[in-house]
Protein backbone atom coordinates (compact mmCIF):
# COMPACT_ATOMS: atom_id res chain seq x y z
CA UNK A 1 0.00 0.00 0.00
CA UNK A 2 3.09 2.33 -0.89
CA UNK A 3 3.61 5.01 1.66
CA UNK A 4 0.88 4.35 4.34
CA UNK A 5 2.40 0.36 4.42
CA UNK A 6 3.29 0.92 7.96
CA UNK A 7 -0.32 3.06 9.03
CA UNK A 8 -2.42 0.21 6.80
CA UNK A 9 -0.20 -3.15 7.32
CA UNK A 10 -3.17 -5.27 8.97
CA UNK A 11 -5.71 -3.46 5.95
CA UNK A 12 -3.12 -4.71 3.40
CA UNK A 13 -2.47 -8.39 4.89
CA UNK A 14 -6.11 -8.92 5.29
CA UNK A 15 -6.80 -7.74 1.89
CA UNK A 16 -4.43 -9.67 0.62
CA UNK A 17 -6.55 -12.66 2.33
CA UNK A 18 -9.38 -11.81 0.72
CA UNK A 19 -8.49 -11.03 -2.34
CA UNK A 20 -7.71 -15.38 -2.69
CA UNK A 21 -11.54 -15.89 -1.35
CA UNK A 22 -13.50 -13.17 -2.26
CA UNK A 23 -14.43 -11.73 -6.42
CA UNK A 24 -12.14 -8.23 -6.25
CA UNK A 25 -11.45 -8.43 -2.15
CA UNK A 26 -14.26 -6.30 -1.32
CA UNK A 27 -16.77 -5.18 -4.19
CA UNK A 28 -19.48 -2.81 -4.71
CA UNK A 29 -19.49 0.74 -4.10
CA UNK A 30 -17.15 -0.44 -0.85
CA UNK A 31 -14.22 -1.37 -2.86
CA UNK A 32 -10.83 0.45 -2.80
CA UNK A 33 -11.29 1.29 -6.21
CA UNK A 34 -13.28 3.89 -5.63
CA UNK A 35 -11.42 5.72 -3.15
CA UNK A 36 -7.80 6.33 -3.01
CA UNK A 37 -6.07 3.15 -2.91
CA UNK A 38 -3.44 2.91 -0.73
CA UNK A 39 -4.02 6.01 1.42
CA UNK A 40 -7.61 4.71 2.69
CA UNK A 41 -8.11 1.74 5.51
CA UNK A 42 -10.35 -0.66 4.00
CA UNK A 43 -11.52 -2.90 7.22
CA UNK A 44 -12.65 -1.32 10.24
CA UNK A 45 -12.69 -2.64 13.96
CA UNK A 46 -15.03 -0.96 15.51
CA UNK A 47 -16.57 2.43 16.18
CA UNK A 48 -18.38 4.86 18.63
CA UNK A 49 -19.95 7.78 18.50
CA UNK A 50 -19.11 10.14 15.21
CA UNK A 51 -15.47 8.28 15.54
CA UNK A 52 -14.75 4.43 13.35
CA UNK A 53 -11.45 2.28 14.32
CA UNK A 54 -9.32 0.17 11.34
CA UNK A 55 -7.96 -2.93 11.64
CA UNK A 56 -4.38 -1.28 12.48
CA UNK A 57 -5.85 1.01 15.23
CA UNK A 58 -6.09 3.98 13.08
CA UNK A 59 -8.86 6.38 14.31
CA UNK A 60 -11.36 8.35 12.68
CA UNK A 61 -13.96 11.35 12.79
CA UNK A 62 -16.63 9.74 10.31
CA UNK A 63 -18.44 11.80 7.51
CA UNK A 64 -19.09 9.24 5.56
CA UNK A 65 -21.60 7.09 8.17
CA UNK A 66 -21.27 3.53 6.44
CA UNK A 67 -22.93 5.57 3.11
CA UNK A 68 -25.59 7.20 5.08
CA UNK A 69 -27.16 4.79 7.65
CA UNK A 70 -25.48 6.05 10.85
CA UNK A 71 -26.98 8.81 11.55
CA UNK A 72 -27.16 9.01 15.63
CA UNK A 73 -23.91 7.87 16.01
CA UNK A 74 -22.14 4.16 16.20
CA UNK A 75 -23.38 2.19 19.05
CA UNK A 76 -26.10 4.32 20.04
CA UNK A 77 -26.98 3.24 23.56
CA UNK A 78 -30.71 3.69 23.01
CA UNK A 79 -30.88 2.16 19.77
CA UNK A 80 -28.73 -1.03 20.56
CA UNK A 81 -31.02 -1.30 23.63
CA UNK A 82 -33.48 -1.40 22.33
CA UNK A 83 -32.65 -4.45 19.68
CA UNK A 84 -31.28 -5.94 22.35
CA UNK A 85 -34.62 -6.23 24.22
CA UNK A 86 -35.94 -7.52 21.18
CA UNK A 87 -32.82 -10.07 20.52
CA UNK A 88 -33.45 -11.57 23.99
CA UNK A 89 -36.82 -13.04 22.49
CA UNK A 90 -35.55 -14.29 18.90
CA UNK A 91 -34.45 -12.90 15.46
CA UNK A 92 -36.40 -14.75 12.79
CA UNK A 93 -39.57 -16.57 13.61
CA UNK A 94 -42.72 -17.73 10.98
CA UNK A 95 -44.00 -14.59 10.69
CA UNK A 96 -43.45 -10.86 11.83
CA UNK A 97 -43.67 -10.26 15.66
CA UNK A 98 -45.52 -7.03 17.32
CA UNK A 99 -42.59 -4.31 16.33
CA UNK A 100 -43.66 -5.00 12.67
CA UNK A 101 -46.84 -3.15 13.18
CA UNK A 102 -45.93 -0.73 15.57
CA UNK A 103 -43.50 0.88 13.23
CA UNK A 104 -46.10 1.00 10.15
CA UNK A 105 -48.05 2.94 12.48
CA UNK A 106 -45.17 5.38 13.27
CA UNK A 107 -44.09 5.87 9.80
CA UNK A 108 -47.96 6.44 8.33
CA UNK A 109 -48.58 8.95 11.85
CA UNK A 110 -45.28 10.50 10.38
CA UNK A 111 -46.50 10.78 7.24
CA UNK A 112 -49.24 13.00 6.60
CA UNK A 113 -50.38 11.47 2.91
CA UNK A 114 -49.02 8.04 3.52
CA UNK A 115 -51.80 4.91 4.54
CA UNK A 116 -49.62 1.96 4.74
CA UNK A 117 -46.25 0.75 5.08
CA UNK A 118 -44.29 -2.23 3.82
CA UNK A 119 -40.38 -3.49 4.83
CA UNK A 120 -37.27 -4.99 3.52
CA UNK A 121 -33.34 -4.65 4.02
CA UNK A 122 -32.04 -2.37 0.66
CA UNK A 123 -32.91 0.23 -0.99
CA UNK A 124 -32.54 -1.75 -3.85
CA UNK A 125 -35.36 -3.75 -2.60
CA UNK A 126 -37.81 -0.80 -2.04
CA UNK A 127 -37.19 0.51 -5.13
CA UNK A 128 -37.72 -1.77 -7.23
CA UNK A 129 -41.14 -3.11 -5.69
CA UNK A 130 -42.16 0.47 -5.54
CA UNK A 131 -42.25 0.37 -9.93
CA UNK A 132 -43.84 -3.19 -9.92
CA UNK A 133 -46.50 -1.36 -7.82
CA UNK A 134 -46.85 1.78 -9.99
CA UNK A 135 -46.85 -1.01 -12.63
CA UNK A 136 -49.65 -2.92 -11.26
CA UNK A 137 -51.71 -0.11 -10.00
CA UNK A 138 -51.76 1.58 -13.92
CA UNK A 139 -51.74 -1.09 -16.46
CA UNK A 140 -48.76 0.26 -17.91
CA UNK A 141 -44.78 -0.11 -18.70
CA UNK A 142 -43.12 2.36 -18.85
CA UNK A 143 -40.80 3.85 -15.54
CA UNK A 144 -39.24 7.28 -16.30
CA UNK A 145 -36.01 8.02 -14.05
CA UNK A 146 -33.35 10.57 -14.08
CA UNK A 147 -30.14 10.12 -16.44
CA UNK A 148 -27.43 8.69 -13.96
CA UNK A 149 -29.04 8.67 -10.87
CA UNK A 150 -28.85 5.73 -8.62
CA UNK A 151 -31.67 3.75 -7.52
CA UNK A 152 -30.39 0.45 -6.77
CA UNK A 153 -28.62 -2.69 -7.75
CA UNK A 154 -31.45 -4.34 -9.31
CA UNK A 155 -31.10 -5.50 -13.07
CA UNK A 156 -33.38 -2.69 -14.43
CA UNK A 157 -31.47 0.17 -12.55
CA UNK A 158 -28.01 -1.18 -11.95
CA UNK A 159 -25.08 1.67 -12.44
CA UNK A 160 -23.04 -0.84 -14.31
CA UNK A 161 -23.99 -2.88 -17.31
CA UNK A 162 -22.48 -6.41 -15.98
CA UNK A 163 -24.97 -9.43 -15.84
CA UNK A 164 -28.16 -7.50 -17.08
CA UNK A 165 -29.87 -7.34 -20.61
CA UNK A 166 -31.27 -4.64 -22.81
CA UNK A 167 -34.72 -6.58 -21.95
CA UNK A 168 -34.05 -5.52 -18.41
CA UNK A 169 -33.78 -1.76 -18.74
CA UNK A 170 -36.00 -1.70 -21.65
CA UNK A 171 -38.94 -0.42 -20.13
CA UNK A 172 -37.03 2.63 -18.47
CA UNK A 173 -36.32 6.04 -19.87
CA UNK A 174 -34.53 8.63 -18.98
CA UNK A 175 -35.11 12.52 -18.40
CA UNK A 176 -32.37 15.09 -16.77
CA UNK A 177 -33.03 16.23 -13.75
CA UNK A 178 -34.12 19.70 -13.12
CA UNK A 179 -35.54 19.78 -16.59
CA UNK A 180 -38.71 19.57 -16.89
CA UNK A 181 -38.57 19.82 -21.02
CA UNK A 182 -36.96 16.58 -20.58
CA UNK A 183 -39.30 14.90 -18.71
CA UNK A 184 -42.17 16.13 -21.10
CA UNK A 185 -40.00 14.21 -24.38
CA UNK A 186 -39.93 11.45 -22.14
CA UNK A 187 -43.79 10.98 -21.86
CA UNK A 188 -44.46 12.10 -25.07
CA UNK A 189 -42.56 9.53 -26.58
CA UNK A 190 -44.25 6.65 -24.29
CA UNK A 191 -47.70 8.99 -24.07
CA UNK A 192 -50.05 6.52 -22.54
CA UNK A 193 -47.91 3.63 -21.42
CA UNK A 194 -46.33 5.96 -18.36
CA UNK A 195 -46.62 4.07 -15.23
CA UNK A 196 -44.43 6.04 -13.28
CA UNK A 197 -41.66 8.73 -12.40
CA UNK A 198 -38.98 8.04 -9.73
CA UNK A 199 -37.05 10.43 -8.68
CA UNK A 200 -34.70 11.57 -5.71
CA UNK A 201 -35.34 14.53 -3.56
CA UNK A 202 -32.08 16.06 -5.17
CA UNK A 203 -29.61 14.66 -7.49
CA UNK A 204 -26.85 13.14 -5.21
CA UNK A 205 -25.51 11.11 -8.38
CA UNK A 206 -21.62 9.75 -7.56
CA UNK A 207 -18.70 11.73 -9.22
CA UNK A 208 -20.92 14.92 -9.57
CA UNK A 209 -21.67 17.96 -7.19
CA UNK A 210 -25.00 17.60 -5.91
CA UNK A 211 -28.20 19.22 -7.68
CA UNK A 212 -31.16 20.88 -5.00
CA UNK A 213 -34.00 20.65 -7.07
CA UNK A 214 -34.81 23.66 -9.36
CA UNK A 215 -38.21 25.83 -8.11
CA UNK A 216 -40.79 24.35 -9.29
CA UNK A 217 -39.19 20.89 -10.31
CA UNK A 218 -40.37 18.34 -7.97
CA UNK A 219 -44.10 19.70 -8.30
CA UNK A 220 -43.91 19.72 -12.34
CA UNK A 221 -43.71 15.97 -11.65
CA UNK A 222 -46.23 15.50 -9.34
CA UNK A 223 -48.86 17.60 -11.48
CA UNK A 224 -47.77 15.47 -14.72
CA UNK A 225 -48.18 11.96 -12.91
CA UNK A 226 -51.80 13.89 -11.52
CA UNK A 227 -52.92 14.65 -15.27
CA UNK A 228 -51.74 11.00 -16.87
CA UNK A 229 -52.82 8.97 -13.43
CA UNK A 230 -49.48 7.76 -13.00
CA UNK A 231 -47.38 7.26 -10.03
CA UNK A 232 -44.75 9.17 -8.59
CA UNK A 233 -42.32 7.80 -6.18
CA UNK A 234 -39.83 9.85 -4.37
CA UNK A 235 -36.43 7.47 -3.60
CA UNK A 236 -35.57 8.62 -0.23
CA UNK A 237 -33.27 6.08 0.67
CA UNK A 238 -30.28 8.55 0.81
CA UNK A 239 -31.76 11.03 2.33
CA UNK A 240 -34.67 10.21 4.96
CA UNK A 241 -34.60 11.30 8.44
CA UNK A 242 -31.61 13.59 7.62
CA UNK A 243 -33.97 16.12 6.69
CA UNK A 244 -37.25 15.54 8.15
CA UNK A 245 -38.73 13.09 10.13
CA UNK A 246 -41.67 13.45 7.37
CA UNK A 247 -39.61 12.27 4.57
CA UNK A 248 -37.45 14.22 2.23
CA UNK A 249 -40.31 15.28 0.64
CA UNK A 250 -41.96 17.12 3.22
CA UNK A 251 -38.65 19.51 3.50
CA UNK A 252 -38.97 19.60 -0.41
CA UNK A 253 -42.34 20.65 -0.36
CA UNK A 254 -43.67 17.23 -2.55
CA UNK A 255 -45.78 14.57 -1.65
CA UNK A 256 -45.41 11.45 -3.70
CA UNK A 257 -47.34 8.44 -4.00
CA UNK A 258 -44.69 6.20 -3.07
CA UNK A 259 -41.91 7.14 -0.88
CA UNK A 260 -38.57 4.58 -0.41
CA UNK A 261 -37.33 4.98 3.09
CA UNK A 262 -33.39 2.81 4.05
CA UNK A 263 -30.31 4.25 5.21
CA UNK A 264 -30.94 6.32 8.37
CA UNK A 265 -34.19 4.34 9.59
CA UNK A 266 -32.45 1.80 12.02
CA UNK A 267 -29.15 3.86 12.49
CA UNK A 268 -26.97 1.01 11.13
CA UNK A 269 -29.68 -2.12 11.25
CA UNK A 270 -30.55 -3.46 7.96
CA UNK A 271 -33.98 -2.29 7.31
CA UNK A 272 -35.63 -0.14 4.58
CA UNK A 273 -39.41 0.58 4.33
CA UNK A 274 -41.73 2.09 1.42
CA UNK A 275 -45.08 4.00 2.26
CA UNK A 276 -47.88 4.50 0.26
CA UNK A 277 -51.08 6.18 -0.41
CA UNK A 278 -54.39 4.44 0.19
CA UNK A 279 -55.30 4.33 -3.85
CA UNK A 280 -52.07 2.37 -3.93
CA UNK A 281 -53.13 -0.53 -1.25
CA UNK A 282 -54.70 -2.86 -3.69
CA UNK A 283 -51.74 -2.90 -6.41
CA UNK A 284 -49.45 -3.29 -3.01
CA UNK A 285 -51.69 -6.70 -2.62
CA UNK A 286 -50.99 -7.98 -5.92
CA UNK A 287 -47.00 -7.36 -6.52
CA UNK A 288 -45.44 -10.51 -4.10
CA UNK A 289 -43.33 -8.82 -1.86
CA UNK A 290 -41.11 -11.05 0.67
CA UNK A 291 -38.11 -11.93 2.00
CA UNK A 292 -37.16 -14.77 5.40
CA UNK A 293 -35.51 -11.79 7.38
CA UNK A 294 -37.94 -8.59 5.97
CA UNK A 295 -39.74 -8.95 8.83
CA UNK A 296 -37.61 -9.52 11.53
CA UNK A 297 -38.37 -8.06 14.48
CA UNK A 298 -34.61 -6.29 16.09
CA UNK A 299 -34.22 -3.94 13.14
CA UNK A 300 -37.68 -3.23 13.36
CA UNK A 301 -37.38 -2.58 17.49
CA UNK A 302 -34.07 -0.24 16.69
CA UNK A 303 -35.93 1.70 14.03
CA UNK A 304 -38.61 2.62 16.40
CA UNK A 305 -35.69 3.51 18.83
CA UNK A 306 -34.07 5.71 16.37
CA UNK A 307 -37.19 7.46 15.19
CA UNK A 308 -37.79 7.63 18.88
CA UNK A 309 -34.40 9.33 19.43
CA UNK A 310 -34.59 11.77 16.46
CA UNK A 311 -37.42 13.43 17.38
CA UNK A 312 -36.56 13.73 21.24
CA UNK A 313 -32.99 14.73 20.57
CA UNK A 314 -33.86 17.54 18.03
CA UNK A 315 -31.25 15.90 15.61
CA UNK A 316 -32.31 17.19 12.32
CA UNK A 317 -31.75 20.46 13.64
CA UNK A 318 -28.38 19.60 15.47
CA UNK A 319 -27.22 17.96 12.26
CA UNK A 320 -28.15 20.89 9.63
CA UNK A 321 -26.70 23.39 12.37
CA UNK A 322 -23.19 20.86 12.43
CA UNK A 323 -23.04 20.91 8.88
CA UNK A 324 -23.76 24.39 8.26
CA UNK A 325 -20.82 25.30 10.45
CA UNK A 326 -18.91 22.30 8.73
CA UNK A 327 -19.76 24.01 5.18
CA UNK A 328 -18.85 27.83 6.22
CA UNK A 329 -15.28 26.55 7.68
CA UNK A 330 -13.98 24.55 4.48
CA UNK A 331 -15.46 26.94 2.03
CA UNK A 332 -13.50 29.85 3.64
CA UNK A 333 -10.33 27.83 4.14
CA UNK A 334 -10.44 26.90 0.75
CA UNK A 335 -10.75 30.46 -0.36
CA UNK A 336 -7.27 31.11 2.32
CA UNK A 337 -5.53 28.72 0.51
CA UNK A 338 -6.41 29.87 -2.93
CA UNK A 339 -8.72 26.71 -3.69
CA UNK A 340 -11.87 27.94 -4.64
CA UNK A 341 -14.78 24.94 -4.16
CA UNK A 342 -17.95 24.28 -4.66
CA UNK A 343 -20.16 22.94 -2.01
CA UNK A 344 -23.36 21.33 -3.02
CA UNK A 345 -26.30 18.99 -1.34
CA UNK A 346 -27.67 19.83 2.53
CA UNK A 347 -26.10 20.45 5.28
CA UNK A 348 -26.53 17.07 6.66
CA UNK A 349 -25.66 15.57 3.47
CA UNK A 350 -22.53 17.75 2.01
CA UNK A 351 -20.52 17.44 -0.73
CA UNK A 352 -16.90 19.41 -1.70
CA UNK A 353 -15.38 19.63 -4.70
CA UNK A 354 -12.53 21.60 -6.56
CA UNK A 355 -13.48 24.03 -9.14
CA UNK A 356 -10.70 23.70 -10.87
CA UNK A 357 -10.41 19.83 -11.17
CA UNK A 358 -13.40 20.27 -14.01
CA UNK A 359 -14.45 16.87 -12.93
CA UNK A 360 -11.46 14.61 -12.94
CA UNK A 361 -10.97 15.00 -8.99
CA UNK A 362 -7.60 15.18 -8.96
CA UNK A 363 -7.59 17.37 -6.31
CA UNK A 364 -10.38 16.13 -4.42
CA UNK A 365 -8.46 12.44 -3.94
CA UNK A 366 -4.85 14.46 -2.82
CA UNK A 367 -7.30 16.22 -0.43
CA UNK A 368 -9.66 12.96 0.79
CA UNK A 369 -5.93 11.24 1.36
CA UNK A 370 -4.36 13.73 3.30
CA UNK A 371 -7.78 13.84 5.78
CA UNK A 372 -7.40 10.29 5.77
CA UNK A 373 -4.01 10.25 6.96
CA UNK A 374 -4.87 13.20 9.90
CA UNK A 375 -8.00 10.89 11.18
CA UNK A 376 -10.76 12.08 9.08
CA UNK A 377 -12.48 9.80 7.05
CA UNK A 378 -14.34 11.55 4.23
CA UNK A 379 -14.79 10.87 0.43
CA UNK A 380 -13.17 11.92 -2.95
CA UNK A 381 -16.38 10.95 -5.09
CA UNK A 382 -19.44 10.47 -3.22
CA UNK A 383 -21.19 12.88 -1.01
CA UNK A 384 -20.62 13.03 2.85
CA UNK A 385 -23.39 12.45 6.02
CA UNK A 386 -23.06 14.27 9.01
CA UNK A 387 -24.57 12.54 11.77
CA UNK A 388 -26.01 13.53 15.28
CA UNK A 389 -23.10 12.41 16.92
CA UNK A 390 -20.86 15.33 15.77
CA UNK A 391 -20.41 17.56 18.35
CA UNK A 392 -18.92 21.32 18.03
CA UNK A 393 -15.38 20.17 19.26
CA UNK A 394 -15.44 17.53 16.88
CA UNK A 395 -16.13 19.90 13.68
CA UNK A 396 -13.43 22.16 15.44
CA UNK A 397 -11.00 19.15 15.12
CA UNK A 398 -12.23 18.37 11.53
CA UNK A 399 -11.48 21.81 10.84
CA UNK A 400 -7.83 21.64 11.71
CA UNK A 401 -7.22 18.98 9.77
CA UNK A 402 -9.16 20.37 6.59
CA UNK A 403 -6.96 23.31 6.86
CA UNK A 404 -3.85 21.28 6.87
CA UNK A 405 -5.05 19.08 3.39
CA UNK A 406 -5.88 22.23 1.89
CA UNK A 407 -2.35 23.03 2.16
CA UNK A 408 -1.30 19.57 0.59
CA UNK A 409 -3.41 20.20 -1.74
CA UNK A 410 -2.00 24.04 -3.00
CA UNK A 411 1.56 22.09 -2.30
CA UNK A 412 0.70 19.01 -4.89
CA UNK A 413 2.12 18.61 -8.40
CA UNK A 414 -1.83 18.63 -9.04
CA UNK A 415 -2.39 22.20 -8.37
CA UNK A 416 0.97 23.44 -8.91
CA UNK A 417 -0.04 22.34 -12.90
Amino acid sequence: MGAEAGRYRETAALFARAERVIPGGIYGHQSPRLLVPGAYPYFFARGAGARVWDVDGNEYLDLVCGYGPIVLGHNHPAVDAAAAREAANGRCYNGPARPFVELAERLVALTPWAAWAVFAKNGSDVCTWAVQVARAATGRTKILAAKGAYHGTHAWCAPLPGGTTPEDRAHVATYRYNDLASVDRALALHDGDVAGIIVSPFRHDAFHDQEMPAPGFLAGLRERCDARGAVLVLDDVRAGFRLSLAGSGDAMGVEPDVTCYCKALGNGYPISAALGRERLREAAMQVFFTGSYWTGPVEMAAALACLAELEASDAIAHMRRIGTRLRDGMVGQGETHGLPVHWSGPPALPFMTFRDDEGSFVRSRVFAAACAARGVYLHPHHNWFVSAALTDADVDRILDVTDAAFADVARSPEHRA
